[in-house]
């Protein structure tokens, strides 16, 4: 469980380094951030996927973008220190993380 919230950690700092609109302040907020995103998926994100499953049927799926972006954005106004300029960048930064997610967890198992 370290690992992983260590890789999601550097995962915000991945995705601010990237993308332009998305700024981590410093160690304590990305972890902090890193926390709540993870709360944010595990609890809030399955109730919303459930409601928004003909949207996301319509759309083949790429509503999910909108919806981590969404988890993303409610971590910046959760987490003092994590901020994004505006809804664009939130989808963008939240794909970031999610690729760069996926990476560290094919070599934590």
């Amino acid at each position: 469980m370290l690992a992983s919230w260590t890789a999601a950690t550097l995962a915000f700092f991945i995705a601010a380094y990237l993308v332009p609109g998305f700024t981590v302040s410093g160690l304590v907020p990305a972890m902090i951030g890193a926390l709540v995103l993870g709360f944010a998926n595990a609890v809030i994100r399955p109730i919303i996927v459930l409601f928004s499953i003909p949207l996301t049927f319509l759309t083949l799926g790429l509503f999910l973008f909108v919806i981590n972006g969404a988890m993303l954005w409610l971590v910046t106004l959760v987490v003092p220190g994590v901020a994004v300029a505006h809804f664009g960048w939130a989808i963008l930064a939240a794909a970031v993380i999610a690729v760069v997610n996926s990476f560290f967890g094919l070599f934590l198992g």
